[in-house]
């Protein structure tokens, strides 16, 4: 299934690509350039009307990457709702804490070996 996007979000996702946060710039390191298992990921890339931290076609994987803001309850609904409409594309949507790409990398890039692993069996 092809994923389409609105046309208006790609300035919007270029900007966030040219203006990372700390979180992002870190995971970023591991997953750019097919070097993560040889799978080609995307970052801030649109998909319907919004714009996902991170992709992999290949894998049908979504990488969001949650802030401090995440844990309020307006967002936890708007995340809901963004997780549902997703996954009804057919893509699995993995949330990780900020704080912990920035503090512990070892555990976020272990969690998403284990799904690379899961997926390829």
């Amino acid at each position: 299934m092809k994923i389409t996007y609105e046309k208006y979000l790609k300035p919007y996702a270029r900007a966030l690509r040219n203006n990372p946060t700390h979180s992002e710039a870190k995971l970023w390191r591991y997953l750019k350039g097919d070097a993560f298992y040889g799978y080609d990921f995307h970052r801030q890339k649109p998909i319907g009307k919004y714009i996902v931290d991170f992709y992999c076609h290949a894998l049908r994987l979504v990488i969001e990457i949650d802030g401090v803001t995440h844990n309020e309850e307006a967002i936890i609904e708007k995340d809901k709702i963004r997780d549902a409409y997703l996954e009804s594309l057919g893509l699995h949507v993995m949330r990780m804490d900020a704080y912990e790409i920035v503090y512990n990398i070892e555990n976020i890039i272990r969690e998403i070996e284990n799904y690379i692993l899961d997926y390829k069996c």
